[in-house]
């Protein structure tokens, strides 16, 4: 997989949520993922949210886009206690 960001949007978020953009694509690693659509937040293209297990050990909840052969990462965040629970409950 080849991901894609918006290098101002990935600073602002590691700003506000303390995750860097590179840590982020790594949950698309964890064998236990949980991903879907977002209907709420695609209005110009498809967007997807993906909670999963980053390289450092935290749970994320991240937002992205497919182009393509591209994955193109929107935001970033550890996610919430509900998000937690849909996570392992599979």
């Amino acid at each position: 997989m080849k991901f894609e960001w918006d290098t101002k949007k990935a600073e602002a978020n590691r700003s506000k949520h303390g995750v860097a953009f590179d840590e982020a694509q790594t949950v698309f690693d964890d064998p236990l993922y949980v991903d879907f659509y977002d209907p709420d937040h695609s209005d110009d293209e498809d967007r997807y949210i993906i909670i999963g297990e980053s390289e450092l050990g935290r749970l994320l909840f991240v937002s992205y886009v497919e182009r393509g052969e591209l994955i193109r990462i929107i935001s970033a965040r550890e996610v919430t206690l509900k998000e937690r629970e849909a996570y392992e409950e599979g």
